[in-house]
């Protein structure tokens, strides 16, 4: 392992202090929670013909996919600066770029090149995993590197077909990340140092592209996973695996991240496969997964799902489609803007799909109800960043590009 301490010659200034956390920020990977709800109001119900107002837009971000993070006044993103994979930090005013730090070597790909995770806020460090596994403690206030290291070269892993796509999730004390190597398919470090904790010694699969969420299953604190081959839950304590289920893994692509409800977990993935809910209750000092059901009603691809007082919401395959979450039942399906990724707020979806059209639909089992929709310009791939509320925005990001929408109501 090699870590790179942080240099005591970075720049502290009023313009590197971050605002502490508030009930509007988006501190990672599909917010607060990890299940990409955002809990403001006060939002239009209805957009106006061609979208809500634009408050500002930027280019020159480089390549990536990734979403965005949001804490008070600023905003921190990945994307790409010639060789390098970067992480920068912007004035969520009106997106002025306040720094930005080289993190590792970008890379290439015909599918797009650069970063595809979000960062991850924890108070004021910043963590970050470039696509070709630099995974870095930052200081979120002006960028100084506190720690790094390479997931890859550390646990022998393996990058995907399609590069490293999740996010780092922090619990507690730890980070954890999953390098796909032998005896360390997900491995957790110290946050304050990136020294090595635990790795799950009996789980060798290789990464998927979806990012793990933690839950407590009746005192039982448990990572949740979806590697390259299988839904995974390991203890926070130790790595141990509990239980693995294949079922809803395609072997091609995993990508959505897991929904966890009620001590059960919903899996979802694509290419003809499905989805799955586990019940997951404790034994011992272990947790066990049984599946309630199996389900071909949510192929769910890149976009990936949210729960709703009760349903779920996502695209399966290109259609739009509301789930009943305790049964599998499908409750409606519609076209939509086409294969999409979403976020919930105050009651309603947001959506982007592939094809850069942004829609606005009322969050209801009782049918698909579009309040608006909107074009973004086209910027050579597809637009397959997720949408993210924060602050009374709408935050687009689009390869180089991020606009802001003013979406309060007042």
């Amino acid at each position: 392992m090699k870590l790179r301490p942080y240099s005591a010659g970075f720049l502290v200034c009023l313009m590197s202090v971050v605002s502490p956390l508030w009930s509007g920020d988006w501190p990672q990977w599909k917010g607060p929670d990890r299940d990409g709800l955002s809990t403001e109001s006060g939002l239009l119900d209805r957009w106006p013909a061609g979208g809500p107002p634009e408050a500002w837009s930027i280019t020159g971000l480089g390549e990536g996919y990734g979403a965005v993070a949001v804490q008070g006044d600023r905003i921190f993103v990945q994307g790409t600066r010639g060789r390098d994979s970067v992480v920068v930090s912007l004035s969520a005013a009106d997106g002025g770029v306040i720094w930005s730090r080289a993190i590792g070597r970008r890379l290439d790909h015909n599918r797009g090149g650069g970063p595809r995770g979000t960062p991850t806020l924890d108070g004021d460090r910043l963590y970050v995993l470039s696509e070709n596994g630099d995974l870095a403690c930052l200081q979120a206030g002006g960028g100084g590197i506190v720690w790094s290291r390479n997931i890859l070269n550390d646990f022998n892993g393996r990058n995907p077909t399609w590069l490293i796509s999740e996010s780092p999730l922090i619990d507690g004390e730890l980070v954890v990340v999953a390098p796909g190597g032998p005896g360390a398919g997900i491995v957790a470090l110290d946050k304050r140092t990136g020294e090595t904790v635990w790795t799950s010694r009996e789980l060798s699969d290789q990464a998927g592209y979806s990012s793990a969420v933690a839950a407590d299953i009746d005192g039982i604190r448990t990572i949740l996973a979806f590697t390259a081959a299988a839904a995974v839950g390991v203890r926070a304590s130790d790595g141990k695996l509990m239980w693995r289920y294949e079922r809803p893994a395609n072997r091609t692509a995993n990508i959505a991240t897991p929904v966890f409800a009620d001590n059960k977990a919903f899996f979802t993935s694509a290419y003809g496969t499905g989805g799955a809910l586990l019940d997951l209750t404790r034994e011992g000092d272990e947790v066990r997964a049984d599946e309630v059901y199996f389900t071909r009603g949510m192929q769910n691809h890149h976009g990936g799902v949210v729960l709703v007082d009760g349903h779920l919401y996502g695209a399966s395959g290109s259609i739009f489609t509301c789930l009943d979450f305790a049964t599998g039942r499908e409750v409606w399906k519609d076209r939509s803007v086409g294969k999409a990724s979403l976020t919930y707020a105050d009651g309603h979806l947001y959506l982007l799909s592939e094809n850069n059209v942004v829609g606005l639909v009322e969050a209801t089992p009782e049918g698909y109800r579009e309040k608006g929709r909107f074009t973004i310009p086209d910027r050579g791939r597809p637009s397959w960043a997720h949408p993210v509320v924060a602050g009374g925005r709408l935050y687009i990001r689009n390869q180089d590009a991020l606009a802001a929408y003013d979406i309060r109501s007042q």
